[in-house]
This record gives C-alpha cells, structure tokens and sequence, in this order.
C-alpha cells in the first residue's frame, strides 16, 4: 500500500509548463514519464525500462534497414591504445579534450594508456588492416550497437552525456565513388527512420568544415527543430577519404595487381534520438510519442462502477485479445485508482490511443478511443475494431509528423540577410516572447564570418541544405557573394 500511494504521488506531480521553463518542462517530462534516472557518475543517466524500450524500437528500425542493404553487426573492444589516436592527428585533436583514460590496472601503471572510446574509427581501422589484403575483400560493411564516452562539460539527459548508447556502421571500399555512394545511402535511411518512424522533420544537408567530423574529408547531417526552436544534430554520416587507411596502412590489391588504399566511411545516430523525440512532440501533460516507435501504442481502461465490473473485464479481455493479434502494442490498466486518474498518467507517458470501456459500451457493442496527438474522442465498433485501432494510429502517426513539420516551417526565416537583421530578429523574439527559431542565410564559405556569426549572436552554422526552400546570394556576415545557402540555429 505505500508502494502504490507514492508511486500515486509522483504521477501526480506538476510538469513545469513548456512556455515558463522549456528545459525544466523536459527534465520533469523524462523523470515524471519514468524514462531515466540520474546515476552517482558525472553526466551519466541510468536508461529505465520505459526509456530503454525506446531505444530498443529505434534499434530495431534502423538494424532492419542495416542489414537491407548488406551491413552485418560486429562489436569492438571499448579500451583503445593512445598510440592509435597518433595515427590521425586531425581526428585526436577533435577528441583530446573529451577523453577519460585508463591509466592503471590492478594496482599497476599501465605501460600504454587507453582511452574510453569516444568512436571507433582508430581501432577499427587497425583491425581493417589485418582483414583486407584482396579487392576480393571488399566492400567490408560493419556495424556496431554500443556505447561510447565523451567528458562533457556540460550534461543533458538523453541529449548529451558522458556515456550514452549509439551505433557507429563503419564500411571501407575500393575507391572514392563507392564510399561516397555508402555515405548518402547511409544518411537517407537515417531520414527515413527519423521522418517515418520518429515523425521528426529533418532538413538533410552537409556541414561546414569547421563542423565537420575530426578526421572527415566531408560530413552530411539531418538536423531537427525542437519546440524551443533550437537545433538538434539527430544523424551524421562521414566520408573519410583514404587518411584512416593512410593511417593505419590498410590497402589492398587491385584487379591490376597493384596496392591501393581503401576509401572508408562511417556515420552514427545515437540515444539523443530519445530527447529529440521527447522535445518535438511532448506537451504540459507529458510524453506524445509517435506509434511507430511507442512501447505502448494502446492502453484499455474499464470504467463503471464495480457491481457491473465482471461483464466489463470480460469484455475487456476480449479487445485486448483481438488487438494484440493484430499486431497492436496494447496493454491494460487494471489498477485500484480513478478511471481519470488513469487517463491523466497514461496521457503523461505518451501512450498514443486510449480505450475506455463501461457497461454501457459493452450494451452497445463499442468503445471510447481517445487520441494523445489531439485529445479527440470517437466511438468504435468493436466489430473490426483491430481494423479501426490500426487505422487511428496511423492517422495519429501522420499528424504528428504534420505538426512538427508545420511548427518548423512557421518558426524557420528566410528573410534574414545581414548580422544586424539577425540581432533584430532574436530582439524581437525576445521582447514579443516568442522562439528565435531557424534563419536561412547565405554564407561566403569564409570561416571568419561563421566564426562571428555564432560569437556575436549563438547561432551555429547546421549545415547547407540540399534542398533549401530559397537560395541566397549574399553573405550573412560580410555582404560579399554567398556561396552557400545555410541553416543558423542555437543549438543543443
């Protein structure tokens, strides 16, 4: 019984709304809805059930696509040699300063220090060395499901922290064409899985180079607007020319019989997808996640009073039968508390369609169906109601991802062409209380005027579009001719 009156308690607790504190309304949002808990480590969170099980859809989304187009799943060692990260200094320099190190083991000075990975070009690099020889070889399609760290100054659950839970595929090829081909194929299944399954907008594009990965000859990114209008960085996919295989002397011989360096990529999506997904959709009541990817597409609920309770559940039984058949993600909540209480909690943790169902609606052979994405209710048959449910929660699958993309486009700029016009433009939020948003400007390729634009007004470069909705011809900064047309947000 105490068990059950604190749990009660805490579901009750206010969620700080979105519009007084957004990263307050976050942090009450993923500890009320039960996804995380802070660990005693610095910067690290200890993944719940609820929130792992969305890792665990996530997971399964993208390793389908993975092993359609031919990667296998392989894993390597978490301990890396400080003598690999020499080997790629561009790539070391990037890292440097976020590297926890081993140093000693069992009472003992180690002769070489490892670093805890914070990616795994090196070591993988090392072992591509001893497994290619032949063209025969390749292409080599690797994948790896893991875990990473990376010391971060400043921590935020799910979206960044000292060790959070990623994949990293890490492929190598014959030559520069191939691996390109690689790099895009990778990043359109990271847009398919985000947009589809996640219902996240994401503008699709390439990095500048001064935010391009450590040790890439070029890096693309899919970048998504949360709805306090920063930018978060939800997939990169890199190609890495030759210098890993120049690096670590990983060749092999051609139809010609001559030795030849491999052209390599990689790319990686991580558990920050989890805080994405949370940011674009949540509101003041809590979670709204997207079918698709819900742990919980459908939770039943009984009403009425006890006397008529048996009829209810027999009922009840019945439907939760039918619609796990089907498919559905269903569950029931059978608990000692209030039928509103249980659609206030429920509604909290996101579940996308909730039945109710009372004597009355066992009369009539039908049930209540509410939407989390809208809060509409509609009465269905319980005829064919497997047919109905899966048809709901597609519509709700497909509003969410309207909305989200509806709030993009209403709170992105195109109109914005100097510095002076963006300090006016953020003022202007600022006194109106409204979000800065995405501004879309040109830039001359000069990495002075990126510098000064983030230095002056906190908004980074995101990446240079592929399809931008306009073109511009002027640069933000200097006035001189754009030579691209990029994305500036602040960002997580």
């Amino acid at each position: 019984m105490q068990e059950k009156n604190q749990n009660k308690q805490s579901v009750s607790k206010e969620i700080t709304p979105q519009s007084k504190d957004f990263s307050r309304w976050y942090l009450d949002t993923i500890r009320k809805a039960d996804l995380m808990d802070y660990a005693p480590v610095r910067g690290c969170i200890v993944f719940k059930p609820e929130g792992f099980e969305l890792w665990e859809r996530i997971q399964q989304a993208m390793d389908k696509r993975f092993k359609e187009t031919g990667h296998r799943n392989a894993y390597f060692p978490m301990l890396i040699p400080e003598s690999f990260f020499e080997k790629e200094k561009e790539h070391v320099e990037g890292f440097n300063p976020e590297l926890p190190w081993v140093t000693e083991a069992g009472g003992e000075p180690l002769e070489e220090k490892y670093a805890l990975r914070p990616t795994s070009e090196t070591i993988i690099g090392h072992m591509y060395s001893q497994w290619i020889n032949s063209y025969r070889d390749l292409p080599v399609l690797i994948n790896q499901w893991a875990n990473v760290f990376r010391w971060e100054k400043r921590t935020f659950p799910f979206l960044r922290t000292s060790e959070f839970l990623w994949q990293e595929g890490h492929t190598a090829h014959v030559d520069e064409a191939e691996a390109r081909e690689e790099t895009m194929r990778m990043l359109e299944i990271y847009r398919e899985v985000v947009e589809n399954e996640l219902a996240i907008p994401v503008w699709v594009g390439q990095k500048t180079p001064s935010e391009r990965f450590a040790g890439a000859v070029d890096t693309y990114s899919i970048e998504a607007m949360m709805q306090d209008g920063k930018a978060v960085q939800a997939g990169t996919s890199h190609y890495l020319g030759d210098k890993f295989a120049i690096g670590f002397n990983i060749k092999y011989l051609d139809r010609d019989n001559q030795h030849k360096y491999v052209h390599t990529t990689s790319w990686g999506t991580s558990t920050r997808l989890i805080g994405s997904m949370v940011m674009v959709h949540g509101d003041d009541k809590g979670l709204a996640l997207p079918p698709r990817i819900a742990p919980t597409q459908v939770v039943i609920i009984p009403a009425g009073p006890m006397s008529k309770r048996e009829m209810v559940l027999e009922k009840l039984d019945e439907i939760y039968a039918a619609l796990k058949e089907a498919g559905v993600r269903v569950r029931t909540d059978l608990r000692d508390e209030t039928p509103g209480w249980k659609f206030n909690e429920w509604e909290m943790r996101g579940v996308p369609v909730r039945i109710e169902i009372g004597p009355r609606d066992v009369e009539n052979n039908q049930v209540v169906a509410a939407r989390r994405d809208t809060g509409e209710k509609t009465t269905l048959s319980i005829e064919n109601l497997a047919e109905s449910v899966n048809q709901l929660l597609a519509d709700v699958q497909s509003n969410m991802f309207q909305r989200a993309q509806d709030f993009r486009t209403a709170n992105s700029y195109t109109h914005i062409n100097s510095i002076q016009e963006l300090h006016d433009h953020i003022e202007s939020s600022e006194q109106a209380d409204k979000i800065a948003g995405w501004v879309l400007s040109g830039w001359c390729g000069n990495d002075d005027c990126e510098s000064k634009v983030k230095e002056e007004t906190g908004f980074s470069s995101r990446n240079i579009p592929f399809a931008p909705p306009v073109g511009k011809e002027t640069c933000i900064c200097c006035g001189e001719k754009a030579e691209h047309t990029v994305w500036f947000a602040r960002s997580y």
